[in-house]
């Protein structure tokens, strides 16, 4: 019997990818484990296996082909003794859906583009902007949004506005009046942020290349979009003096020299970082949406800098590696992430993440949290400056300015505090990392 070979979901928040490379062709004899195609996810390219023997009898889906939606069907395979014959016409079933819902949607779409009233104008005949949402609340309680002061971005009129507005007798009869045929019903009201055609249309005449957005790439924006709509971030900042750090790295990579062990000083914020964590317990915590998860072990994600995007690998029960086990483990995630060959649950988890930008020379910068994490540290350069030493005498010392970023939802300001000066005394006294 023919049986359709389905689009899988190579990780658990996987909703389409794109068909890269088939490894088989139709009339190929394939067994279970053997490998059917590449798929591009949002984050990696993945080898899809046969979980049953057969013949691939028709390929569905070309290779190259974006956006296919998971459990899409992509081919089909046949068993032994069955031809192409017996396939039918499975795609015609699909085809069908999207003409009906597109029919059955029109009237709603028109219902709702009617629903909202036309953007009005002033007297002298500037438009006034306004949300659609605004516009309805006037248009039910007979306000004149000519007369309403916007506290939206550039003066636009939003839902605060007209709620507690009250209608004049004159200008709802003038508006009531006014033929609505006159209404520029095509233009609609400012919106937040500029279409793909109106930005391109500022463009119009200038010579620029158009970069179409990968799966990576739209995934990074609508989470990072999300993470800053929807996370209320606070930011703490210290600064950190590396000298003893950077001369018990010297002494230690001089030791270790002989084993081929280079430790850098992300390795230290690292293990920094998780040990912190396990003296504050509150902090090792994520966002669950109605509950938060405070997790015994410390996953501490690092962020890494690939071509067009970046990864975020997690060092799992990192509190408990030394750090020649944690530097090694952090150079095998970041090749293979540069590669794209990282499983979904080498990048998945985690409360805590490092974004570390010093080595391109940032002395300080705020970092996004990704959700659900309850913290980032965002870790900027090491640089030579005066400093009064404890004596009151002016001295010249190493710092680094590292700023958290916290989610208020899981953590509070002094618990955040309390958090960031952990982190802070274990990297300025590096051998305690090691009791």
């Amino acid at each position: 019997m023919a049986t359709e070979i389905l689009m899988p979901a190579l990780s658990p928040t996987m909703e389409e990818g794109t068909l890269a490379k088939w490894l088989v062709k139709e009339g190929d004899t394939v067994s279970a484990g053997d490998l059917l195609a590449e798929i591009e996810t949002d984050k990696a390219t993945m080898e899809f296996e046969a979980v049953d023997e057969g013949i691939v009898g028709k390929i569905l889906v070309a290779e190259g082909t974006e956006g296919v939606k998971v459990n899409t069907p992509i081919a089909v395979m046949l068993d032994e003794g069955e031809s192409v014959d017996d396939i039918g016409s499975p795609p015609a079933k699909p085809a069908e859906a999207p003409s009906t819902k597109t029919t059955e949607a029109a009237p709603q779409k028109a219902a709702e583009a009617k629903s909202a009233p036309a953007a009005p104008t002033t007297g002298d005949g500037s438009r006034v902007f306004a949300s659609p949402l605004a516009r309805r609340i006037a248009a039910d309680k007979g306000l004149d949004l000519s007369q309403i002061t916007g506290s939206g971005p550039y003066g636009r009129i939003v839902k605060a506005d007209v709620e507690g507005a009250k209608p004049s007798a004159a200008p709802a009869e003038a508006a009531a009046a006014a033929p609505a045929a006159k209404a520029p019903a095509p233009v609609a009201a400012a919106p937040a942020g500029s279409s793909s055609d109106a930005v391109v249309a500022m463009y119009q005449g200038r010579e620029y290349e158009e970069v179409k957005l990968d799966g990576m790439r739209k995934t990074i924006a609508a989470r990072l979009t999300e993470a800053k709509q929807t996370v209320p971030h606070f930011y703490l900042r210290r600064e950190i003096r590396l000298d003893a750090l950077m001369k018990f790295r010297a002494d230690l990579n001089k030791q270790l020299e002989a084993r081929g062990v280079k430790l850098s000083v992300n390795d230290f914020i690292i293990k920094a970082c998780a040990l912190a964590l396990q003296a504050v317990p509150d902090a090792n915590a994520v966002w669950a949406g109605d509950k938060v998860l405070r997790l015994k072990p410390s996953d501490v994600a690092v962020a890494v800098a690939i071509e067009g995007g970046l990864f975020t690998p997690v060092l799992k029960d990192a509190e408990m590696k030394s750090l020649s086990a944690l530097s090694a483990e952090m150079k095998d995630l970041a090749k293979r992430a540069r590669d794209r060959k990282l499983a979904p649950q080498e990048y998945q988890g985690g409360t805590f993440a490092i974004s570390n930008l010093g080595m391109f020379g940032i002395e300080n910068f705020d970092a996004v949290i990704n959700p659900p994490h309850g913290a980032i540290l965002a870790v900027g350069a090491g640089l030579k400056k005066p400093v009064v030493g404890k004596d009151g005498e002016l001295t010249v010392a190493t710092v680094m300015s590292v700023t958290l970023s916290v989610d208020h939802r899981v953590i509070d300001g002094a618990l955040g505090a309390e958090l960031l000066t952990q982190i802070v005394e274990n990297l300025e006294n590096p051998m305690v990392m090691l009791a």
